[in-house]
């Protein structure tokens, strides 16, 4: 290795162990720390953006009687969170495909697919408590710190490679994404089912209704992506935590 790469080893290191260090914080809600180097508000244009994208690019159905079933369960949701100060959007698209989102400025989408595919308002409950489960989690702020630091790992590695930083840098990112950032948002995914139950069971919902979307979902798939390299944990892991966790918490 040469000094100059050494040096700039060395300079890379410090940097992200600087990081590391002033970025951690607990999160009691979750049981654990979180490297975190940017809040919500960092990430709010971001957001707003991409909440006036999908409503201009996407087909926004404007039955009231959807939007009033999204708005109303998903409010009692939000007020189990705690998070009934900040003022929640709710759009519904439409798709054919099951599918909700949520954007750390407090916007919510589900898709028409999604409405037809639940059997009750117990069933979405545990879709937005899912996704509201994340904004309390703040995946979304972690996730850019997480992505951010394996950033700066891998401008180290191939500063230190040299001709073969190409290779390395290949390499390297898929290290990154199978290694450290899909594992992670394979635990977010089991953690936001884990809050959004707890906001079911406060919301008056039944938790147990959690489970049994699962199984619904997972009979409707197909051609599911191996767990190891997808960002969510497959439909039988889910549905075995959901069923431990309620147990444990004696709700049905």
């Amino acid at each position: 290795m040469s000094l100059v790469a050494r040096s700039r080893l060395v300079a890379v290191a410090a940097v992200a162990g600087a990081l590391g260090l002033s970025a951690c914080a607990y999160n009691e809600t979750l049981g654990r720390s979180q490297f975190l180097l940017a809040d919500e508000s960092s990430l709010s244009a971001q957001a707003d953006a991409a909440w006036q994208e999908a409503l201009r690019t996407q087909n926004v159905v404007s039955t009231p009687a959807l939007n009033e079933r999204v708005r109303r369960v998903g409010g009692r949701i939000v007020q189990a969170a705690n998070l009934g100060d900040r003022s929640w959007d709710y759009a519904v698209f439409e798709s054919a495909s099951p599918n909700a989102f949520v954007l750390p400025n407090a916007k919510i989408g589900v898709t028409t697919g999604l409405l037809n595919l639940v059997r009750n308002d117990d069933q979405l409950a545990a879709v937005l408590g899912h996704e509201v489960g994340h904004v309390v989690a703040r995946h979304a702020v972690e996730r850019y710190s997480s992505t951010a630091l394996a950033s700066v790992g891998l401008q180290a590695a191939q500063g230190v490679a040299g001709n073969r930083a190409e290779a390395v840098g290949a390499l390297g990112s898929l290290g990154a994404q199978y290694g450290v950032l899909l594992p992670f948002s394979r635990r977010d995914e089991l953690e936001a089912d884990r809050l959004g139950v707890d906001y079911m069971a406060a919301a008056g919902f039944r938790p147990s209704e959690a489970v049994a979307l699962w199984r619904i979902m997972s009979e409707q798939r197909q051609g599911a992506t191996p767990q190891f390299a997808s960002t969510h944990p497959s439909d039988q892991t889910r549905i075995a935590a959901l069923e431990q966790y309620i147990a444990s918490r004696g709700w049905s």
